[in-house]
């Protein structure tokens, strides 16, 4: 049984990463316990294997208003390491970034091993033991302080203070099952019910099928429930086999979620946003005339994606072997109708399989913001996506872990316990 560790970091993670590399850098000396071979699983696959490291938001308060709610609980965090920080970091370390469409931070050369490799040598000039392949069997603790950790092959570990960073339910396969939630709960904690976030939706309509990987841009996704709008996001969308994902759907998903649980929700993508239904009107009236005799089907060419054109032509319940100018008024104003309120029935979330981060996880009012100890366990810190902390796509989930698992190693003080 090893007594000699200031600090055992559980997870390695962007958040267990930071947390044990800046305590160490602090004077501790920390063990990281890693259940997958390597570091950073995760980390290797967000931004599409390119890291979006954060996003270049440098004005804190406004930062924390991309938050919601819980924003307000990462002021201290974000204003001791925020995004400005986390990009010096990386410069710092010879890894260049650059800032791309809708202020989202990148690699410069755009390859998240990168990131990872950094990391791994921060760790490794301060000094950090890690053990891989670490599955953690259990935490054992009285008297609200943890006592040792047992690891299913039963070797056992002990230090004076811990951190779980175990990140929440979202890509299970890359080892985040969910298992800090337990420790955190028998010892104390309340978890707010752990719901996939920034996902994608799965739609009741089959012909969703024929329009698989079609990447859609500058359009509008309107939520309704009981027949009023509710939400209204603008930008790009990508249909999938049973669905729709991209940014907009993403961004929406766990306010989506939150409307299911009340009652059933429809979508309606507006495909032309920038036209209102009248200037649609004119524009689809005056292609017509420019191609009197063309044939319906092959009439819709400049105004939508090639393999949309046969699901709108079928919805539109015109005659594809129509001729244009033979299109009555009422079938006009029922394909602008498509065009501005195309319907989708949503029956539920993707799912933690394709959910980018978790919502829900430890309250945050259990946890000190400024150093992020613990308020239940004395000898505990928390970070990272294993807090009920969460915000939209573009770099604010990673600047969570960053800050968060910077003010853990921050606050260590090896000579507290």
């Amino acid at each position: 049984m090893n007594k000699d560790y200031d600090l055992i970091v559980i997870g390695g993670g962007p958040a267990g990463i930071m947390s044990a590399g800046r305590a160490a850098e602090n004077g501790a000396k920390v063990l990281l316990l890693e259940k997958n071979d390597r570091l950073g699983v995760k980390l290797a696959i967000t931004g599409k294997g390119r890291c979006n490291i954060t996003h270049a938001e440098f004005n804190i308060q406004a930062l924390i208003k991309s938050y919601g709610k819980t924003g307000k609980f990462l002021y201290s965090a974000f204003n001791k390491f925020g995004p400005e920080d986390i990009v010096q970091f990386f410069n710092n370390r010879n890894l260049l970034t650059k800032v791309e469409r809708g202020d989202r931070v990148f690699p410069d050369n755009a390859k998240a091993y990168d990131v990872i490799d950094v990391l791994k040598l921060y760790l490794k000039k301060n000094g950090v033991d890690i053990i891989y392949n670490a599955n953690v069997d259990s935490i054992e603790s009285s008297k609200n302080k943890i006592d040792k950790i047992i690891l299913k092959d039963g070797r056992e570990f002990i230090a004076k203070e811990y951190a779980i960073c175990t990140g929440g339910k979202s890509y299970p396969l890359t080892g985040s099952t969910g298992e800090g939630y337990d420790w955190l709960s028998n010892m104390g904690h309340n978890i707010i019910t752990p719901k996939p976030s920034l996902t994608a939706i799965v739609v009741k309509e089959n012909f969703v099928k024929d329009l698989e990987g079609l990447s859609l841009k500058n359009v509008e996704a309107n939520v309704y429930q009981d027949n009023k709008k509710v939400l209204s996001n603008f930008g790009e969308a990508l249909f999938t086999n049973n669905g729709l994902s991209g940014p907009i759907i993403i961004d929406s998903s766990k306010n989506i979620g939150e409307l299911l649980e009340k009652g059933d929700v429809e979508l309606q993508l507006d495909f032309k946003p920038a036209l209102s239904d009248e200037v649609l009107d004119k524009r689809i009236q005056k292609d017509f005339a420019e191609g009197s005799n063309r044939l319906f089907r092959n009439s819709l060419n400049a105004l939508l994606p090639q393999k949309l054109i046969p699901v709108m032509i079928k919805l539109s319940k015109i005659d594809p072997e129509k001729k244009v100018n033979s299109v009555t008024k009422d079938e006009r104003k029922g394909l602008i109708k498509l065009f501005k309120y195309f319907p989708l029935t949503v029956v539920k979330l993707a799912g933690f399989n394709r959910a980018i981060v978790t919502a829900g996880g430890v309250d945050i009012k259990e946890v000190n913001p400024q150093t992020m100890r613990s308020r239940i366990v004395q000898n505990l810190f928390i970070a990272g996506e294993v807090l009920d902390l969460d915000g939209p796509t573009g770099g604010y989930n990673l600047q969570i872990c960053w800050s968060t698992g910077y003010i853990v190693g921050e606050n260590f003080n090896k000579d507290k316990i």
